[in-house]
């Protein structure tokens, strides 16, 4: 494995090692995997609908062609996933973060060159969203589930601040850049600094805590010695692999809940730029839509993750599932009504919803199957919830260009937000009814 190549951290003496590591090797991987979802996610998520208008307009595809590349990439995060998870699992993240990040930054100094819409499937479609795919959420994320156990919601929330920190930084930082410099230049421009912020952090990367003679969530050898570790060794225990999960109902119901659930965030962020500026907002302020929107998401998030990591995760997920649903009511109602308030408040609101949503679904996975295997199990959703969450912005986009409007696809999304939250509380955890002997996934 490649992390094994560094030798675990030296111990002074036996009583040194009783009491545990005085800073936890756990808490870098934290703001690793944050700086590495702001990268990636902000790159691949939160800036095309910056460039849509620009683009489309200088090209003249409709937006149904220009989206066609997003969907595609969603696709391509599936099939990159579905063996990624299992590598992190095996060798650890360090490896696929620098690739990934090599990908990536290359692919956007790409798109100064685009001039046919192959091209602009080619580069955004296929390479930005592969490399994303290596240096991003799943890995990052499955990572931080090996080192935290009781503690887990709490890291994974305070590391997805990063994806929201994205939403206020990039959208603006973005429309500047395109009205300095040009689309062209502003992707030059992330190309840098995904360089920039990437590469180093890459190189914090480590597989488990046991790889380095260290325990979860930090515990000390005298902790695990009186049981403190017992929840972090149960877990592992009765992992289910990747054939054994697939096989039970929980995972199919999970993957759907949060594949119609993240709708709620993809398709904001993609459309949410041109549903305002077609209802007549300026782009400043329909961009700063998604950033007054990633303020609360990323504010709460730690509530969230002390939330997980008191009461069942898939409960929590059905409250955020309505709160989103709401909330895209609200701004498809006051957007139209131009009632300005409102739409400020619908928009504030969908942050507190979408605050929850990553420490929830990777505490949900973790919890139903456990952490050993559980990058190839979370890859092995992959393809089912990402055939939702990438159809979902296509759809939207055709039916704007045949409808002329985002009106009913948004509230097709907030219907959809309520059934996820009815899906997310059907499954029986899994790991209740099997004890698991190791395996190989």
């Amino acid at each position: 494995m490649e992390e094994q190549t560094i030798a675990p951290p030296a111990r002074t003496s036996d009583a040194a090692e009783a009491r545990g590591p005085r800073f936890y090797y756990g808490y870098w991987l934290i703001f690793a995997a944050a700086v590495g979802q702001f990268a990636t996610v902000g790159s691949m998520n939160y800036v095309p609908g910056v460039f849509l208008k620009p683009m489309t307009d200088e090209f003249g595809w409709n937006r149904a062609e220009f989206t066609l590349a997003l969907t595609l990439g969603q696709f391509v995060l599936a099939f990159a996933g579905f063996f990624i998870g299992a590598y992190v699992d095996r060798h650890g993240g360090r490896r696929p973060m620098l690739v990934g990040a090599t990908v990536l930054v290359l692919a956007l100094l790409g798109h100064t060159q685009i001039h046919a819409l192959w091209q602009w499937i080619l580069l955004n479609g296929l390479l930005v969203t592969a490399g994303g795919a290596m240096a991003g959420n799943l890995v990052v994320n499955v990572t931080l589930s090996k080192w935290f156990v009781e503690r887990r919601g709490r890291a994974i929330a305070i590391a997805s601040m990063g994806v929201s920190f994205a939403g206020i930084i990039y959208p603006p930082a973005t429309t500047a850049a395109v009205s300095a410099w040009g689309w062209r230049g502003a992707w030059a421009a992330l190309a840098v600094a995904s360089a920039v912020l990437l590469y180093p952090v890459a190189m914090l990367m480590r597989r488990a805590p046991e790889d380095y003679g260290l325990h979860p969530d930090g515990r000390s050898s005298a902790d695990v010695a009186r049981g403190a570790g017992a929840v972090a060794q149960t877990e592992f225990a009765t992992s289910l692999t990747r054939r054994q999960a697939i096989a039970t109902p929980a995972f199919y119901l999970t993957v759907f809940a949060f594949g119609f659930g993240g709708l709620a965030i993809i398709v904001p962020v993609i459309q949410g730029i041109p549903f305002m500026t077609d209802a007549g907002y300026s782009r400043g302020v329909a961009s700063f839509m998604i950033v007054l929107t990633s303020i609360p998401s990323m504010l709460t998030k730690p509530f969230w993750g002390y939330l997980v990591d008191k009461a069942p995760a898939n409960r929590l997920a059905a409250i955020g599932f309505v709160l989103n649903a709401v909330a895209i009511l609200g701004i498809v109602l006051s957007v139209n009504a131009h009632a300005t308030a409102i739409v400020y408040a619908s928009w504030l609101l969908l942050g507190f919803g979408w605050g929850g949503m990553i420490p929830l679904q990777e505490v949900v996975w973790a919890t139903f199957f456990g952490r050993r295997y559980l990058g190839a199990v979370r890859s092995a959703g992959l393809p089912f919830s990402l055939l939702v969450s990438a159809g979902g912005p296509l759809l939207v986009s055709f039916y704007f260009d045949v409808a002329g409007d985002y009106n009913g696809a948004l509230l097709a999304v907030a219907v959809l937000g309520v059934v996820a939250a009815i899906l997310v509380n059907l499954p029986r955890n899994p790991r209740r009814d099997m004890v698991v002997q190791p395996a190989t996934a």
